[in-house]
C-alpha cells in the first residue's frame, strides 16, 4: 500500500491539544492518530449507510435475578442470524459480563440492543459499533 502525504492547517491550540491527547494515548505519530480518526469516521458512515457491519454488545447483569438468564437466552435465540458468537464471564459471585459478537445490517443490530435493554434486571447494555473491515484499508 503506497503512502500519500497531505498537509492540514489547524489552529495552533487545537494541534497542541491533539498532540497532548495522542501522547496520553501512546499513539506513536500524528499520522497514525489521523488515520485512526478517519477510519472511525468511515465506520460511522457504514452504520448510517446501512451497509453490513459488525460489533459487540456488552451486557452486565446479576444472574440471580429471576428469569434473567432465560430472557437473555430467548432474545439471543430469536436473533441467532445476527449473533455470531457469545462469551460469558463470571465477574464475581453475583455479576456476569456477557459479550455478543454481532454482524448484520445496523437496523437489525440496533433492534437487538433495544430488545436487550428492555430485559428487566440488566445493569448495563452497550454497543461497540464496528466494521466487517471489507470497506476499510
Amino acid at each position: 500500500m503506497a503512502l500519500m502525504r497531505f498537509s492540514v492547517s489547524l489552529d495552533e491550540g487545537l494541534v497542541r491539544q491533539f498532540d497532548a491527547k495522542i501522547k496520553m494515548d501512546r499513539c506513536p505519530t500524528r499520522s497514525k492518530a489521523v488515520g485512526d480518526l478517519i477510519r472511525s469516521s468511515l465506520v460511522q458512515t457504514e452504520w448510517r449507510a446501512g451497509d453490513e457491519v459488525a460489533g459487540a454488545i456488552v451486557l452486565v447483569y446479576d444472574h440471580h435475578k429471576r428469569d434473567i438468564v432465560k430472557k437473555l437466552t430467548n432474545v439471543q435465540h430469536d436473533c441467532h442470524d445476527a449473533i455470531i458468537s457469545t462469551q460469558h464471564i463470571h465477574l464475581d459471585h453475583d455479576n456476569c459480563l456477557e459479550i455478543l459478537a454481532v454482524r448484520g445490517k445496523p437496523g437489525e443490530i440496533d433492534a437487538i440492543v433495544k430488545c436487550l435493554k428492555a430485559v428487566k434486571g440488566l445493569k448495563h447494555v452497550s454497543l461497540a459499533a464496528g466494521t466487517t473491515g471489507e470497506r476499510l484499508l
